[in-house]
């Protein structure tokens, strides 16, 4: 055997690779496999045109078979080719259990990308020293976060009293806690040490959540914003907790001793809108509601009398009914047909529009004039004209009055 490079025989092992006997050539210092040239002779050898690189026959005639199948293969793979376009341009392809079976699988692997895909978290930076954090505070900073609030770290001289009984709960609740020595400043000092570098030891923060008062720590805010992530700096004010994001400005403020979120002004501006507004319309449901049971007790008490009767009682009222009574009674309007009721209606309509142009007149109102003007109810008055079965009914039948319904009401207006 020779060198495959330089053609020497003179060679030494030089251990294994890929489980086959490895060759270091003592003349070019190359390394060979004993595989690369298997007892081949020199005149077994074909140069190249250009006569610098020699393949064996073997391999060259291998070769020359090969190309000659090529034509066969092309042929076998268009037949292929067409075999399949035939397939998916049939009817009901997509139905067919081998696609079903691709889709699932391609379900699948989505699934697992989705799954694999790291996703964002928060972390929580919290001076011990300067700002005491409840279990409520920590679950509301959590909710305010988009991200998951994973990492949480403590700084402080857990050596001082004021804070050594805090150790234990604060570990207990998934804190990280570091001990800083006895000094000005040392928690803070130690929090924009390990603050600046975070990415580095939690590479999937997207959020920061900053919990000290210190003016200080605004160096350690710009840092982490520098470094794309959005910061929260968290700070008390007497029993108020103020969350800055210093990415939006947005103040959010946190009542201690009440343990909810203080809303903002225009929060609350609304929410008294809101109350004045439902209010309202249930004081006017509820005049609407004594309206109809008003108009049903009249109904109901309506007494029909024989002939006798009725005329006895006529003569007993006009005796004792004061003469202001019998002058106003003389006024009551009768109507006799549906013209005649949607003239008076559109009267009563214009009237009201004139005396007031910005009230809006709805359907109860307008029921009650029209009792004042003719002594009966409007369904009375429906009823005994025939044209249906309420008011409200025949004025939405009535092509010339256009109701528009209005929280619990209708509003009535003239048509055009």
């Amino acid at each position: 055997m020779k060198c495959p490079h330089c053609a020497s025989t003179s060679y030494r092992k030089n251990g294994h690779r890929n489980g086959k006997q490895n060759y270091l050539c003592k003349n070019c210092g190359k390394q060979f496999l004993e595989s690369a040239l298997p007892y081949a002779q020199k005149d077994e050898l074909i140069a190249d045109i250009n006569g610098h690189k020699q393949i064996s026959v073997t391999p060259a005639t291998k070769l020359t078979l090969e190309s000659n199948s090529v034509q066969t293969n092309a042929t076998d793979s268009l037949e292929s080719l067409t075999q399949i376009l035939q397939t998916i341009l049939a009817t009901g392809w997509l139905e067919s259990p081998v696609v079903g079976k691709v889709i699932k699988i391609i379900h699948q692997q989505l699934e697992i990308q989705n799954n694999s895909v790291e996703l964002g978290s928060s972390l929580l930076l919290l001076d011990v020293e300067n700002l005491k954090i409840s279990l409520e505070v920590e679950a509301f900073l959590a909710s305010i976060c988009q991200y998951p609030l994973t990492t949480k770290i403590g700084f402080a001289n857990w050596k001082n009293p004021s804070v050594s009984k805090h150790d234990v709960e604060l570990y207990e609740r998934g804190y990280q806690l570091i001990h800083v020595p006895d000094g000005k400043d040392g928690a803070d000092a130690k929090m924009i040490a390990i603050g600046a570098s975070i990415l580095r030891s939690y590479p999937s923060v997207k959020e920061v959540l900053v919990c000290s008062g210190d003016g200080i720590l605004t160096h350690l805010c710009n840092q982490l914003q520098n470094q794309g992530l959005t910061v929260y700096w968290v700070r008390r004010q007497g029993q108020i907790l103020h969350i800055e994001n210093r990415q939006t400005g947005k103040d959010i403020f946190y009542h201690l001793s009440l343990a909810m979120a203080v809303p903002s002004l225009e929060d609350v501006v609304q929410k008294i809108e809101s109350l004045i507004k439902a209010e309202q319309e249930s004081i006017e449901a509820k005049l609407n509601n004594l309206v109809e049971i008003a108009t049903l007790f009249q109904e109901r008490c309506h007494l029909e009398f024989n002939e006798k009767n009725s005329v006895k009682l006529e003569k007993n009222l006009s005796s004792s009914l004061p003469d202001e009574l019998t002058q106003l009674n003389s006024t009551v309007k009768v109507i006799n047909s549906q013209a005649e009721l949607e003239n008076l209606l559109i009267d009563i309509i214009n009237n009201t529009y004139i005396a007031s142009p910005t009230t809006k007149l709805t359907v109860s109102k307008l029921g009650s004039e029209l009792r004042k003007t003719c002594g009966k109810s409007p369904n009375a008055i429906i009823k005994e004209l025939k044209l249906g079965s309420s008011f409200t009914k025949f004025l939405q039948s009535s092509p010339k009055f256009s109701l528009k319904l209005s929280g619990k009401e209708y509003e009535i207006t003239r048509c055009q």
